[in-house]
């Protein structure tokens, strides 16, 4: 991917030298490594463990723990850089797309933390993995993830960390046009059709993700092999692939997020038609 290293995002917060803080887990979109865990869990203990993410979580606006200067490497430094390219990038073309269609974006922020850190939806672990918290409209990331992305899930290259970023500022499109809210709702109506609406959630803001890859090739910012690494970032993190690791199993009815070939298939149509209209996953079938 072509991008020019600068200073860091003004939607960027540094909370790396964060001593993490206190509270529960609540209304946050989990990321892939916070999947895994409650996804084991659950296998092992016979038991939703997912439902935990229904309550308990801390106010927004929780004060975060103390701050110290934040000790970085020079490869750190320049993973900092990439971030802060991707998520201006990701932003800034959703404001154009908002634009186009006669409404505003109101931009997200995005907390690098190690360990933990006090979100609005509670205690950001690294375990967690990357998520979206619409409590306080941030994403969180510890840059030690991508290291798990590529040794882990053997999903390496620029691209498939990008598409991680673009993937939870997806989260964020949905809760900006009442989507999230909607489903949530309808979670609670019908539990028994939660993880389904889970999936088609988890699906669209892949699709959302390849809106904004879309305008990277129109952009001529894209290098070669560059979408094969976002496809296959989607693919290695697949509900099937993930189960099929962890047990041996695959079991479609517990699923939140959706399998390899539906992230990797929905990514794709929003990268070909760069169109936030094409990414209805709740019209599709499961």
């Amino acid at each position: 991917m072509r991008w020019t290293p600068g200073g860091p995002s003004a939607d960027l917060e540094d909370e790396r030298g964060s001593s993490g803080g206190r509270g529960g887990i609540g209304g946050v979109h989990i990321g892939i490594g916070g999947f895994i865990v409650l996804l084991l869990l659950s296998l092992v203990f016979h038991r939703n463990f997912f439902a935990l993410l229904g309550g308990g979580g801390a106010p927004a606006g929780a004060p975060a723990g103390q701050t110290a200067p934040v000790n970085s490497s020079p490869e750190e430094n320049k993973e900092v850089q990439f971030v802060s390219f991707v998520l201006d990038d990701v932003q800034n073309t959703w404001a154009q797309i908002f634009a186009q269609n006669g409404q505003q974006y109101r931009h997200a922020k995005l907390v690098l933390f190690r360990n933990a850190v006090q979100s609005g939806c509670g205690t950001a672990q690294t375990q967690m993995g990357p998520f979206y918290c619409p409590a306080d409209e941030k994403v969180y990331i510890d840059l030690g993830f991508y290291k798990e992305l590529k040794n882990r899930f053997g999903a390496s290259g620029d691209f498939a960390e990008a598409y991680v970023i673009a993937h939870e500022l997806g989260h964020h499109v949905q809760n900006l046009l009442g989507i999230s809210g909607k489903v949530e709702r309808e979670q609670r109506n019908n539990s028994d059709e939660a993880n389904a609406l889970s999936v088609k959630l988890e699906l669209q803001a892949d699709c959302l993700a390849g809106v904004w890859g879309h305008s990277t090739q129109q952009r001529n910012i894209l290098e070669a092999g560059d979408v094969d690494e976002a496809l296959n970032a989607a693919s290695a993190v697949g509900d099937d692939r993930i189960q099929k690791q962890a047990t041996g199993r695959v079991n479609p009815e517990t699923w939140t997020h959706g399998s390899a070939q539906q992230r990797s298939h929905w990514f794709k149509t929003g990268f070909d038609s760069g169109s936030i209209q094409s990414c209805d996953t709740f019209a599709a079938g499961r």
